[in-house]
């Protein structure tokens, strides 16, 4: 009798391992590895604050300018050996002045072409990669920002090494905010001399686990642990270790950190945290009514006052 219980339970533990693994390879499939079209969240039109007639004119004219360029196309080779590629628009000014633009999750450097044109005027040059996983660079899986921190370092050495620079901004978007909160953490050239960090999460573990409740209604023990072990042997890294929380910490370089007070798929609860935990000179700002990486599309001429105005304090030229 007890051996056909212990029989009995040995095989249900046995069915909910494998529908573990079964439902762990699933949110993988649809969180980290790539091209998968997910549609991760859907925003409520109230959380998107209607621009003025001015910043409806201002966004308007900068994806226009972005459309009209001609960029350049740099590749590189990543330290685990992926061909990694940019898009490059090199300013008439040498200034010296570079930004890199960081985009967001299942996006590319495209996505990030309507702040190129304030950069621009700025007298910077500017780079758009497109992370690893995206767009026409190589790689398989999606980091995070956590692989891509290490990218990105490359990316600055790069352009101080071919084109020059010698003040480098990194502004990034969503999962591009994490990225270069992750990368803020690491041993920095001396030329990288400020971070814009707009709707980062805190870690992608705790965003998974918005994510897992918010749109399938489930609890992140233990499905999220499992697929973070299925992550580790696919792609190299745990959601644990990847961090913007850990990793701005160490930060020494001025920080500007924006989220939008509606944001429902990067809860704002995280730019509080990340401001917090950050170390070195820094800023926050929380916009009313923007919901996720909406703040620059509301309020188009407020964000690139309160960007030049961040520029002005850190950069020299």
């Amino acid at each position: 009798m007890k051996k056909r219980i212990w029989i009995t339970l040995g095989s249900i533990i046995g069915i909910l391992l494998i529908a573990l693994v079964i439902a762990g390879n699933y949110f993988y499939g649809q969180g980290v590895k790539r091209g998968t079209e997910i549609e991760i969240h859907k925003e409520a039109t109230t959380v998107n604050a209607m621009a003025s007639e001015g910043d409806q004119i201002l966004l308007a004219e900068a994806k226009a300018w972005y459309d009209d360029q001609s960029p350049e196309i740099l590749e590189m080779i990543s330290f685990d050996s992926l061909r990694l590629k940019a898009k490059y628009i090199q300013n008439e000014q040498k200034t010296g002045k570079a930004v890199i633009l960081a985009h967001g999750f299942r996006n590319t450097g495209d996505d990030m072409g309507k702040l190129a044109k304030f950069y621009y005027q700025e007298g910077f040059d500017i780079l758009l990669p497109d992370a690893r996983g995206h767009g026409e660079s190589e790689g398989n899986y999606i980091g995070y920002g956590w692989h891509e921190r290490l990218d990105y370092l490359d990316w600055i050495q790069l352009l101080i090494d071919e084109y020059g620079a010698t003040e480098i901004l990194l502004h990034g978007n969503s999962m591009g905010a994490a990225t270069v909160l992750m990368t803020s953490g690491e041993n920095l050239p001396s030329e990288v001399k400020g971070i814009i960090a707009d709707s980062g999460y805190s870690s992608v573990k705790a965003e998974l686990q918005h994510q897992l409740k918010n749109i399938y209604h489930l609890p992140s023990f233990p499905l999220l642990n499992v697929t973070s072990v299925i992550t580790n042997i696919k792609a190299g890294y745990t959601f644990e270790e990847a961090s913007a929380v850990k990793q701005v910490k160490k930060n020494t370089r001025p920080l500007f950190i924006i989220h939008g007070d509606a944001d429902d798929l990067v809860p704002t609860a995280m730019g509080h945290e990340l401001y917090e935990a950050a170390g070195g000179e820094k800023e926050l700002w929380i916009v009313p009514d923007a919901g996720h990486t909406k703040a620059f599309d509301n309020v188009t001429e407020e964000y690139e006052s309160r960007l030049k105005e961040f520029l002005d304090r850190i950069i020299i030229n």
